[in-house]
């Protein structure tokens, strides 16, 4: 008599048949999101944050083309006027893409905040060309813009533990709004 015939035998698990089949316990930061869908969401994210940045400093009259601004003594490490463009353009499809690979990132209990704290820096990065150029109020902005290095900052702590590219791509942000901060401080103080 066969004794095979009744045991009852339950479906193995791949993982159990084959432990090395089994995914290790990886950290939420480290899993990555999937390429296409960072790009279904770039589609949205990048030229909303470039319309939105951009048309910001136009709407305020940003630039070497207001007569107020023209006035004003420049700092000696004032950059040609031209660059700004540039480097705001590039620098609003990176915050693009940094929004694009944290709402393409798989739910997590951060995620949310981290978007609100995003949020609060892009809109006080999208006032603070109106309170320098349109309302001109150098000393204010220059407080306006420590208050966006502070949410840069924390945005980026919050991105990096949901997707830590979003946080990386947000590095020459920071950057370039901290030399920002300096070239508004010294226009405080030359003019």
């Amino acid at each position: 008599m066969d004794t095979t015939d009744h045991i009852a035998t339950r479906p193995v698990a791949p993982a159990e048949a084959d432990p090395a089949a089994a995914s290790p316990a990886v950290p939420y930061a480290d899993r990555r999101p999937e390429a296409r869908s960072v790009l279904k969401w770039a589609i949205l994210t990048v030229p909303l944050v470039v319309v939105l940045g951009l048309a910001s400093g136009w709407a305020s009259g940003s630039g070497a083309n207001s007569p107020w601004f023209d006035a004003l003594v420049k700092p000696d490490i004032y950059p040609p006027s031209f660059l700004f463009g540039i480097v705001w353009t590039i620098l609003y499809v990176l915050i693009g893409f940094s929004l694009a690979f944290v709402l393409a990132t798989p739910p997590h209990p951060l995620k949310r905040f981290a978007l609100t704290v995003f949020a609060a820096q892009l809109f006080v990065n999208v006032l603070w060309s109106p309170l320098f150029f349109g309302a001109q109020l150098i000393a204010f902005a220059f407080f306006w813009i420590v208050l966006m290095i502070a949410l840069v900052i924390a945005t980026m702590a919050y991105f990096a533990k949901i997707s830590r590219m979003a946080a990386l791509l947000l590095v020459p942000y920071l950057a370039w709004i901290s030399f920002a901060a300096v070239l508004n401080l010294q226009f405080w103080q030359l003019n």
